[in-house]
Order: structure tokens, then C-alpha cells, then sequence
């Protein structure tokens, strides 16, 4: 079966800096898949890369859904990445603090929505009818993330690791086939970490979809990862499942410590 996701020979360059140098990464379907690597080694800017925040200076992003045709990310504006099924959080939490809990979910369901000037104006029963959706939906997501009795709360009143769990909410409204999370577990302490790790596996679960993490806290990658890509110095250095990565010398040397 060909992965949902697959990253051939993605470089980025910025001036006279390869921050990406010919990185091949693939993510097959319903599997969660760890990105790890040293501060600096490139990880996120290849999210950024992925999501169209950043254009590649070369390489290819395909994606394909479930009975779907293959597609190519490249060049693609977010908001067009997003419609396409590829969704991310941030490893810097990028909420609307002044809006409800409910209020940022229903904004995630925004890329699925069709209506326009005329719409907005006067309303007809179809739109009226998709955004009684719109709320039941993210309801019940919020219900899955632990977040409904809040639904009516701001935002930025939430405690931290809530609002991490509002994020990936977010990201799950965009109805993902892919989820990127940027460090989800930075900033948590080891208990908000181990309800995160159980959190991720049921998402996978619960939503059938594949998982792409950048994460530094090890006891999370080893626990729930399928398989693990490693980056040094913007260079995919080794591959592997869990067991592999912690006897590879190449990864122990780079980021692991011996």
C-alpha cells in the first residue's frame, strides 16, 4: 500500500544555508511517526516546508487519501494544504486567545466550507443547516479531547497543557488525513505528557488518520512511534523503528548521547 505521505529529496535553502539537504521521508496510513533530531537540525523548517509556509528549493510532497489520486504539494498556498488533508500544530501554541474554546475549533472547520458573499448576507436554510453541523461537529471533537465542559471558556484563560489539546482540536476540525504536531508535548509536565501520549494514540485511532511528530521528549517518541526519522545539520542521518534508533551508534553519537 503507498504511504499517505511521502517527502522525496525536499532541500531548502536560505542564502548561502542548505537548512535541508535532499530529505526523503515517507508516512504510511494510520501510522504515527516520530521526527526527531538536535536544536537546529531542521525539523521544523521542514514542517514549514510541508505545510507551504515555506517553498521548497527542491524536492517533492505528495500525498494520497484513501481512494484518492496522488497529489502534489508543491507550491501550494497553506490554506490549499490544509483543504488537501495536511493539518499542523505549532510548537508555539498560535490560539485565538480572545475567543471561545468552541469558537477556535469551528474556525478549523472553516477550509470545508463553501459559502460566500451571498451566503453570509442572507443566509439560506443550507447554510444555516452547515453551521448547526459546524457545531455539533466540533462539539464532539471537543468531546474527544476532554475540552466540552470549557466549550464556552476564552481561550487564553485555559491552562497550558488544555490549550495544547485545543490546538490539535483545531487541527482535527480541518478533517486531516495527515496531522503534523510540533513538539505537542513542550512545556508539560510528565503527568500533562503521559495523558498527551495516550491522547495521540487515540486520535490515530479514533480519526483513521497518520501522525507526523516533531518531538524532544524521548520516553514519548519510543512509546508510541511505528517508526523514527532522524535529522543532524539538515540531513536525514538514519531511520528506523524504535528499537533501531536506540542502538544505531550514528544516532546515539548525534543526538542521544553515549
Amino acid at each position: 500500500m503507498p504511504p499517505v505521505l511521502k517527502v522525496e529529496g525536499l532541500s531548502m535553502n536560505f542564502g548561502g544555508l542548505r537548512a535541508l539537504d535532499a530529505v526523503d521521508l515517507s508516512v504510511g496510513r494510520q501510522e504515527i511517526v516520530a521526527l526527531i533530531g538536535p536544536n537546529g537540525a531542521g525539523k521544523t523548517t521542514f514542517f514549514n516546508c510541508l505545510t507551504g509556509i515555506y517553498r521548497p528549493t527542491s524536492g517533492n510532497i505528495y500525498m494520497q487519501a484513501a481512494g484518492a489520486p496522488t497529489i502534489t504539494l508543491n507550491g501550494l498556498p497553506p490554506h490549499e494544504i490544509t483543504q488537501k488533508g495536511l493539518a499542523r500544530t505549532f510548537q508555539n501554541i498560535r490560539l485565538f486567545p480572545e475567543m471561545t474554546v468552541l469558537e477556535n475549533v469551528m474556525i478549523g472547520c472553516h477550509c470545508r466550507t463553501s459559502g460566500g458573499i451571498f451566503s453570509a448576507i442572507f443566509r439560506p436554510k443550507s447554510i444555516r443547516d452547515a453551521e448547526q453541523q459546524i457545531v455539533e461537529g466540533s462539539y464532539e471533537i471537543l468531546g474527544q479531547m476532554g475540552l466540552a465542559d470549557v466549550a464556552n471558556d476564552l481561550a487564553h484563560n485555559l491552562p497550558y497543557g488544555a490549550q495544547r489539546r485545543l490546538e490539535i482540536a483545531r487541527a482535527l476540525a480541518t478533517e486531516a488525513t495527515v496531522l503534523l504536531l510540533d513538539e505537542p508535548a513542550a512545556g508539560m509536565n510528565s503527568r500533562e505528557t503521559l495523558e498527551l501520549d495516550q491522547l495521540i494514540v487515540k486520535i490515530r485511532d479514533t480519526y483513521k488518520l497518520s501522525i507526523l511528530l516533531i518531538e524532544h521528549d524521548m520516553k514519548l517518541v519510543m512509546s508510541i512511534s511505528d517508526r523514527i526519522y532522524v535529522m543532524d545539520y539538515g540531513r536525514r542521518i538514519a531511520a528506523g523503528t524504535p528499537q533501531e534508533i536506540k542502538e544505531n551508534p550514528v544516532v546515539i553519537k548525534a543526538y542521544l548521547g553515549e
